[in-house]
């Protein structure tokens, strides 16, 4: 009887009784180290209001965070800003000027959208969403959080471009990123906004709202006037839940109301 083996080096050891090409030993197993690729997320406006928030608590939970915008780097002068890589680039225009944001990159969140025309609004809120979220699908991104809105009834009638959008851009979202794919739809988001140098409260008026309003979910199903009952939310909420959104696998896909966004926003863990 004889067995083989193979050495480390790839060469086969004889253990004949007739031919010992070389002497058997026993060699310890190596340790390696195996280094987790790292989390590269990039935030599609994230110069703006909620983007800003958005970035700082990427940062905070240790991810690799870039942003994509028009204008590029954001005017924040906070040390936190200097740990961002800035890309510049319009999502309406063609791929060449904006598809390398997303090289390697495992996630995406998209704060993009704005006001106008009707369609100024539809292509803001929609076909500029549309274009990331099939770029992002075709470069393999993992996870796509899209920061949509809460329907207000009868407003949407009045800003029908910017409601018309930002349901393209969910369903495009719903169709590509099946498994992880999570909107969230606040309505009014309050905070401290950054106008230059200057700071804008604007949590004076929403804090005291949604303590009140998040209470009294009922009144938000009224006919007509039922969405102005919708509480606000605080964006450093907005911005948790995004970032939890992009980077937990588990985090189930699909819509995430405001009373959801505000759950999930209290809880310790996320």
């Amino acid at each position: 009887n004889s067995t083989i083996s193979v050495s480390r080096s790839g060469r086969f050891l004889s253990t004949e009784a007739d031919k010992v090409d070389e002497p058997l030993k026993v060699e310890e197993a190596e340790t390696v180290n195996v280094t987790p690729p790292t989390e590269k997320l990039l935030v599609l406006g994230g110069n703006g209001f909620v983007g800003s928030h958005i970035l700082k608590e990427a940062l905070n939970r240790g991810l690799s965070v870039a942003s994509l915008s028009r204008s590029g780097r954001s005017t924040i002068q906070d040390s936190w800003a200097d740990k961002v890589t800035w890309h510049q680039g319009d999502l309406l225009s063609s791929q060449d000027s904006w598809k390398d944001a997303l090289n390697d990159v495992t996630s995406v969140i998209s704060c993009v959208g704005g006001f106008g025309s009707n369609a100024h609004m539809y292509k803001i809120n929609g076909t500029a969403n549309i274009n990331a979220i099939q770029a992002a699908a075709e470069k393999g991104v993992k996870r796509f959080v899209y920061i949509s809105a809460a329907d207000f009834g009868v407003a949407n009638f009045m800003l029908g471009g910017y409601y018309e959008g930002k349901k393209a851009a969910e369903a495009e979202l719903l169709s590509r990123f099946t498994y992880g794919g999570v909107i969230l739809k606040p309505g009014f988001i309050h905070g401290t906004r950054s106008a230059g140098s200057m700071k804008i409260p604007l949590s004076v008026l929403g804090s005291p709202l949604e303590m009140v309003l998040q209470h009294a979910k009922p009144l938000s199903q009224l006919p007509l006037v039922g969405p102005v009952f919708l509480p606000p939310v605080n964006v450093t909420a907005v911005a948790r839940v995004a970032v939890r959104a992009a980077r937990d696998p588990v985090f189930p896909p699909g819509m995430v109301d405001v009373y959801g966004i505000i759950s999930y926003g209290q809880q310790r863990s996320v």
